[in-house]
């Protein structure tokens, strides 16, 4: 009870802002309830500031993660193990270049305008895999610094918002099919919401197409690769604090255990757990068609997870500072805004060349 009394105040107000955006994305599905609702949440967060909110805080944090991961895991509801096994395969080839090409630009860019390795290492990150997630399991890891870790979830999430209303028109124009920007928005997009909003955007705009199961299932199987990336940086970390003089003279002084052979690295940070959740959401629709059940069954949950991610979307609105994102810096803005650029075009480009665009 005390948790909910907690919460209830900034889950009412996500809620008070979701259901106009829904029911205005319905009548106008070229933007789609997700744009209204965050733009709408940005809105409202650039006049009603600390500490008038202070109540609502815990609330609205909790809508736009935990509201916006059981919307995800809503979403395997209807979708069989074959389903994820194939689209998840089909799109490796595009993961894996669009993964290669952001880190090798960051690494490079970082390298060209002299910025430190933490801060690029985690935008390069962020961009390649899956946004604040990426960057929070990464930063443990390569000890980075908190101004670092708010810097870079600043920049990446300023291309996540461009990314959710921007992309539906852009596929729109480039005559995609609804799988074809599934997959786009998959591996283009680099936060979970976005890549949501984007998608839910596009099946409002092409009502029946499966835009959002299919752009679900490529950022959920891009999200993995969180795993064997932090799990090199780890090492690599660990290697270079026993290397470090003064690394290893603070060891000898302190009491904190040193980092192991992996450094840092921790298997429960990089997988996220909703992920697990969305294959045994997967296993029971599977199991359900095995036994005859109608895939009707299912369309309620699609429904409500889509109406939950207009709840998320309105919550990360609340969450933003415009202002500060725009003061995030020169360098960092123009290191995440090139990293977009390649694994947008590099995202089109390996669709255009397996022919699947």
């Amino acid at each position: 009870m005390a948790t909910l009394a907690k919460n209830l105040p900034g889950l009412t107000v996500c809620l008070a802002i979701a259901a106009p955006c829904w029911l205005v994305g319905q009548l106008f599905p070229l933007i789609g309830g997700p744009v209204f609702a965050i733009v709408a949440g940005m809105a409202i967060a650039v006049v009603w500031k600390q500490p008038s909110r202070r109540r609502t805080q815990p609330g609205i944090a909790l809508a736009g993660k935990k509201v916006l991961q059981a919307a995800v895991v809503l979403l395997g509801f209807g979708l069989s193990l074959a389903q994820v096994a194939q689209v998840g395969l089909t799109s490796l080839p595009i993961i894996c270049s669009t993964i290669a090409a952001a880190l090798i630009v960051a690494y490079a860019l970082g390298k060209a305008l002299g910025m430190p390795a933490g801060i690029s290492t985690l935008i390069g990150v962020g961009s390649s895999i899956c946004g604040g997630s990426a960057i929070a399991a990464t930063a443990p890891v390569i000890r980075a610094k908190d101004g670092d870790i708010a810097q870079a979830i600043s920049v990446i999430f300023l291309f996540n918002v461009l990314a959710a209303l921007i992309f539906p028109s852009l596929g729109e124009t480039l005559g995609m099919s609804n799988e074809g920007f599934g997959l786009f928005a998959g591996t283009a997009v680099n936060d979970t919401s976005s890549v949501t909003a984007a998608a839910a955007a596009w099946d409002g705009m092409h009502p029946g197409s499966n835009a959002l199961d299919h752009a679900t299932i490529v950022k959920l199987t891009r999200t993995l690769a969180i795993v064997p990336i932090t799990l090199v940086l780890g090492i690599w970390a660990a290697r270079q604090e026993r290397r470090d003089p003064v690394a290893l003279e603070a060891r000898k002084n302190s009491v904190v255990k040193p980092a192991g052979r992996l450094g840092n690295f921790s298997l429960r940070r990089a997988l996220p757990p909703f992920i697990v959740l969305f294959l045994a959401a997967s296993v029971i629709t599977t199991a359900a068609a095995s036994a005859g059940a109608d895939q009707a069954l299912f369309e309620p949950f699609k429904t409500l997870s889509k109406f939950l991610i207009v709840v998320s979307m309105a919550a990360i609105g609340l969450n933003t500072d415009v202002v500060h994102l725009v003061k995030s810096g020169g360098k960092p803005i123009l290191m995440g805004f090139v990293c977009w650029a390649a694994i947008t075009a590099v995202s089109l480009g390996m669709q255009y060349a397996l022919g699947l665009w």
